[in-house]
């Protein structure tokens, strides 16, 4: 066993990704995604290269943290400054006649050359189309029996422009949940299952002084907060209809709401006044506990408070363990990072059904199957009515999200499973004993 783990020590990794950890970079949550992973992998002791769509107005490659950033079509990118998918077709087509041949020749060979196995890491639909011309690439340098070549899917993004076929027989697939891994297969295509992670860092606890700011200022009526883009598969209008329900029965609950510039915000909040209730916005900049404790404070007669103003991401621990409830109750979730990152700063979390692998309902969390308001709000009453319940939640939350960090997932999910994944692609592998 120490011989194969030593030679699983003989790996570098390149993780592939339209998004990175520039601001220039981030859309979503795929470039904080591989941030972090490329991050855990590094600190695992494994060479390992980002290569991303970057800033054009950074270095080409630079080192931060153990990993060596790699930005690509700076070129393309000097023409489109406004942010990643500015100029996204342009981007994807430079991509195609230029990212193989340098990831062959200027990582893959020299890591093979120093006794190590290349092992590259496609994220998401833009980068499908790599992986077929990479292993093409690799066979005409005699090395792609050699290299393991992995595609993840962690939305649906794009799916209908995927070649399948060729995706599956160029490299082997996985995903962050078994809710995408069904998904997948309906595609013809069997993944397998590595879940995401959070940073050691989300596991710090917040400020109790902060925590208990905003509880002070929330008063009798504490809150529950939802965070989230405005759109029908993040299930706002359960939500809205449950603080409606919750209202009638006199459970003393509001609502912090913090969504985006869509429109469908706007119908959602007219909807809720229809139900009785009071809104109102919070434009003012926040920039700390306090801050929003000023913003509870002065809207004390709002059911609903829509903070449309910038929120910090520092600040968001906070406000997850201050909430009564985290309402992550998506209709649609490929993982819950959102449930999982208040898990680990003490907060109660209220997921939906689908891709949170890690919920155990009234153990670590609070699962709303349906989109019915009546069980939503039952399931915040419940809170409100059982005080030992949620502090139970809140602590098993906290030592479920610490088998969910980067760390524990690159040591005990992704690593174990290469060699799977490289006999899938006939791959030669170094944890295997050679002939």
């Amino acid at each position: 066993m120490g011989g194969g783990m030593s030679q699983m020590r003989e790996l570098a990794f390149a993780v592939v990704s339209m998004e990175g950890p520039d601001e220039y970079s981030q859309a979503g949550g795929l470039g904080v995604r591989v941030a972090h992973l490329s991050a855990a992998l590094a600190a695992a002791g494994y060479p390992t290269w980002l290569y991303f769509v970057g800033d054009p107005g950074r270095p080409a490659t630079e080192a931060r943290d153990g990993v060596t950033l790699r930005r690509v079509a700076q070129e393309v990118s000097r023409r489109h400054p406004r942010g990643v998918y500015d100029g996204e077709e342009l981007k994807a087509a430079h991509l195609a006649a230029t990212f193989p041949s340098e990831l062959v020749l200027n990582f893959a060979l020299p890591q093979l050359r120093q006794g190590r196995t290349p092992v590259v890491l496609f994220e998401e639909w833009h980068t499908a189309p790599l992986v077929r011309r990479v292993s093409d690439f690799l066979w005409q340098e005699g090395a792609r029996d050699r290299s393991l070549l992995v595609w993840n899917a962690n939305n649906q993004f794009g799916f209908e422009a995927i070649d399948w076929a060729a995706l599956a027989y160029t490299s082997s697939v996985t995903t962050v949940s078994r809710y995408m891994r069904v998904l997948l297969q309906a595609r013809g295509v069997d993944p397998l299952v590595i879940p995401n992670g959070i940073p050691l860092s989300a596991l710090r606890r917040p400020s109790a002084t902060s925590v208990q700011r905003l509880r002070r200022a929330a008063g009798e009526r504490q809150f529950v907060l939802k965070i989230g883009r405005f759109h029908p598969d993040k299930r706002w209008a359960q939500a809205i209809s449950a603080l409606g329900e919750l209202r009638r029965r006199g459970v003393p609950v509001r609502m912090l709401a913090r969504g985006g510039g869509e429109s469908y915000g706007r119908e959602l909040l007219r909807s809720a006044e229809g139900l009785g209730l009071r809104v109102a916005s919070w434009r003012a900049p926040v920039h700390s506990a306090s801050d929003l404790a000023e913003a509870i404070e002065a809207s004390s007669e709002a059911d609903i408070l829509e903070l449309a103003t910038f929120l910090p991401e520092a600040l968001l621990p906070v406000l997850y363990a201050a909430a009564q409830a985290v309402l992550a109750n998506s209709g649609f979730e490929p993982f819950g990072l959102v449930g999982l990152e208040t898990m680990a700063a003490g907060g109660v979390a209220v997921v939906g059904a689908t891709g949170e692998d890690y919920a155990r309902h009234r153990h670590n969390c609070l699962v709303a199957q349906t989109d019915e308001a009546f069980e939503l709000a039952g399931i915040v009453e419940s809170l409100v009515a059982e005080p030992a319940l949620e502090g139970a939640i809140r602590r098993a939350g906290r030592a479920t999200a610490r088998t969910y960090t980067w760390p524990e997932v690159v040591s005990g999910d992704l690593v174990p499973r290469l060699p799977l994944l490289a006999a899938r692609q006939m791959v030669r592998w170094p944890a295997l004993p050679q002939g």
